[in-house]
């Protein structure tokens, strides 16, 4: 359920936690970490946080989209799964978009599409449905990107998930499947 400053007062009470400082003190947590499982734990809850419009200004000023981009270099697959998880729930917003294509974070996303894990493979493909756009299409929409795209749409048997998200990305995307499919 998507918050406001009403409903978030009132869920916080008198004596809690107010957002921007509760999300501060699961970056500084996720800083000071030494083992994966923590770490883990702290990108999946921000992820989780990342799909409400009402903390974005928060994730911005804390850094939180740029974090989720680290975690797409590590070799800790969960961690990669949480942070493209985290990116997936905040680009539809324009700005987050913006700061993800700004940071180089398109090529780690397109990454994520050749993962061994389903759900990183789900969030690259419903990333890369809200950040191509005008400015970026060429990055995004390369041959060996949209072959890949391609498969999956195709790969209805195997997984559906992967393939309505591809289909979708390709009518949105690829002008030219869109004027075949009309």
């Amino acid at each position: 359920m998507f918050t406001n400053v009403q409903r978030q007062e009132e869920r916080t009470g008198k004596y809690g936690t107010p957002r921007v400082q509760y999300l501060q003190e699961l970056v500084s947590r996720f800083q000071n970490a030494s083992d994966e499982e923590t770490k883990e734990q702290i990108v999946a809850n921000l992820a989780n946080f990342a799909y409400d419009p009402f903390n974005y200004t928060f994730l911005r000023q804390l850094n939180v989209i740029e974090l989720f981009l680290d975690c797409l270099t590590e070799p800790n697959e969960k961690l990669v799964e949480f942070g493209v998880g985290g990116i997936c729930n905040c680009c539809a917003d324009p700005t987050n978009a913006a700061l993800v294509t700004q940071n180089d974070g398109i090529p780690l996303v397109i990454q994520c599409l050749s993962s061994p894990v389903r759900n990183t493979v789900n969030y690259g493909l419903g990333a890369l449905y809200y950040l191509c756009n005008a400015s970026n299409k060429e990055e995004i929409l390369k041959p060996e990107v949209l072959d890949v795209i391609r498969r999956y749409a195709a790969a209805k048997e195997v997984s559906v998930s992967f393939s309505n998200l591809a289909q979708a990305f390709l009518d949105k995307h690829v002008s030219e499947l869109n004027q075949g499919n009309n």
